[in-house]
């Protein structure tokens, strides 16, 4: 990934935004995919917070250690893009740049409840759309993503 230039990046993001999409999703597969990255998380020794939301509502929330009270803004902040936009927080900030612009100023939101950083995805389900979102902060903002998307790969394979 690290060879990849900007162009590369977002169009890779815009693909995994097409094609990570759910059958379903409920209560008991939000603790399914928050528990796996939790997880998942510790055994790497992350130092991030978890979060999953339906609708408003956070279903799923975990803080590991070395993660803060800022990275809870920071969650929250990147799950409103998520969910304004509905598409990747990543998506939303390369796209701007892509178009020479800078979402903090260009997207005319108060930056003090929106971040456009990598990290938190839209959960969508086929024939519904996106319904909530899922995240986590703590890490350089293309591993945040990374490591959602990695996880919501697992989740909607077969044995997931």
């Amino acid at each position: 990934m690290s060879d990849e230039t900007p162009a590369e990046i977002l169009a890779r993001v815009e693909t995994e935004e097409r094609e990570i999409v759910l059958p379903r999703f409920d209560l008991d597969d939000a603790w399914r995919l928050g528990s796996a990255m939790r997880a998942a998380a510790l055994e790497r020794g992350l130092p991030i917070v978890i979060g999953i939301s339906l609708g408003e509502a956070r279903v799923f929330h975990a803080a590991l250690p070395g993660s803060s009270a800022d990275n809870d803004g920071w969650l929250e902040r990147k799950s409103r893009v998520a969910r304004r936009f509905g598409r990747s927080s990543y998506g939303v900030g390369l796209s701007f740049r892509a178009a020479g612009k800078d979402f903090d100023t260009s997207a005319r939101l108060d930056t003090t409840e929106y971040a456009a950083h990598g990290g938190v995805f839209p959960i969508t389900i086929a024939g519904v759309g996106v319904v909530g979102t899922v995240g986590v902060s703590g890490l350089p903002q293309a591993d945040d993503h990374a490591f959602v998307v990695e996880h919501l790969r697992a989740f909607r394979a077969p044995s997931g």
